[in-house]
């Protein structure tokens, strides 16, 4: 995962169990794309007391990560689901060039809305 990408799913994950201000810094930095300078002067402290706020802040979500697993976890349910519906479109599109069978048509179509639907929460 690309390092902004990975930050921003583990505070989606792990945000709420960090400190207000650490949360916040962190949602600044990689959600609103401010600069370090720019929290720095919003919040009143300086660009070192903001960068070390934000390094200490990943850390805590690492290690959280690291034990928990959650992030990676939900990564592996999105990627099978996906494998999922890829499996019952090939399946549904053999069906109707070979067999058409209506028991295979529905199922691939239970299949697919059952995986869809998980994707989406």
């Amino acid at each position: 995962m690309a390092k902004n990408y990975e930050i921003a799913m583990l505070i989606d994950f792990y945000g709420e169990m960090l400190t207000v201000k650490q949360r916040d810094f962190l949602e600044y930095y990689y959600n609103d794309d401010l600069s370090l300078s720019e929290i720095a002067e919003n919040e009143g402290i300086t660009r070192q007391g903001v960068r070390d706020a934000i390094k200490r802040a990943e850390t805590q979500l690492q290690d959280m990560e690291n034990r928990l697993g959650m992030a990676q976890r939900h990564e592996e349910l999105r990627r099978k689901l996906t494998e999922i519906i890829e499996c019952s479109n090939r399946i549904a599109d053999y069906n109707l060039h070979h067999s058409i069978s209506k028991e295979i048509s529905d199922d691939c179509v239970l299949i697919k809305s059952a995986a869809m639907t998980l994707l989406e929460t």
